[in-house]
């Protein structure tokens, strides 16, 4: 009896603490939605005002008329879907040949993998802005979304991982019934690794929808522009308009929020089961 109520007690004190750095981690959330309803005169004001005194909706629909918000929207959505139909194509692939099949150089070509993570992305800006200024693609959407057709060291990392941890049963089983390479991975490996493949997916979502630099150095035509660029429109002569800006953020991050929100579960799966096995 003492030793389930001290267990309860326990479980009590962890979820109340877990709950007090959750309420730390929203805070920038409820500033961002919070200055979305001031006035601009009201985001001035220091010490920063949490509830707004007047209650500006009108901020919201500032964001379709400042800034042609809709047509970012697809621009981003379209570049984050053929990213993440890329790495789906090119990762899996990479990381079953790393993991399942044999072959002279392998784990060579696995640690250059790995290396390749530590590359800074600052330090292949200019090279690979020199490939797509030769290649003629310079304002067009491809050098946002080629790369991705060459797979992701670290989603090439985390599938291997998942690989690895399929027992080789599976596989025999498969070849004793006459399943090709092909088949084998694609009727059976791969189905298996959903869980992976959704993490990925929400990875990449996030990582193509707040890419700011990338459109910044490759996109020249404002009709092509992403939201994150779009956002520095709201920066104007006179100031920058924090309350629709910050309304405009709040819409651009909400997605990816409830994105998470449902697929969290998934999600965690997938990097519990990515560690399965080295």
């Amino acid at each position: 009896m003492k030793r389930d109520r001290k267990q309860r007690m326990t479980h009590l004190s962890v979820h109340v603490i877990l709950i007090v750095f959750s309420l730390f981690f929203l805070i920038p959330i409820y500033i961002m939605l919070s200055t979305s309803l001031k006035t601009q005169a009201e985001t001035l004001i220091f010490p920063i005002q949490l509830i707004p005194e007047s209650w500006k909706f009108s901020n919201y629909s500032n964001v379709f008329t400042l800034i042609p918000f809709g047509r970012y929207f697809f621009n981003t959505t379209f570049i984050s879907v053929m990213n993440i139909v890329g790495v789906l194509f090119s990762c899996p692939l990479a990381a079953y040949a790393l993991a399942r099949l044999q072959w002279k150089g392998r784990e060579f070509i696995f640690y250059v993998t790995l290396g390749v993570m530590m590359i800074p992305y600052a330090s292949t800006m200019v090279p690979v802005y020199m490939i797509f200024t030769k290649a003629h693609m310079i304002g067009s959407y491809w050098p946002l979304i080629l790369p991705a057709f060459f797979g992701s060291p670290f989603f090439i990392f985390l599938l291997r991982q998942f690989f690895k941890g399929m027992p080789r049963d599976l596989e025999d089983a498969a070849r004793v019934d006459g399943c090709s390479e092909l088949d084998i991975y694609a009727k059976i490996f791969l189905p298996l690794t959903k869980p992976a493949l959704l993490t990925i997916i929400i990875f990449q979502l996030i990582n193509s929808w707040n890419d700011f630099m990338g459109p910044l150095i490759y996109l020249q035509e404002s009709s092509k522009y992403t939201l994150q660029i779009g956002l520095q429109q709201f920066k104007l002569a006179h100031g920058t308009d924090w309350p629709s800006m910050m309304a405009a953020a709040f819409l651009i991050s909400m997605p990816i929020v409830v994105l998470f929100f449902f697929m969290q579960k998934r999600f965690m799966e997938g990097i519990t089961f990515t560690g399965i096995k080295g």
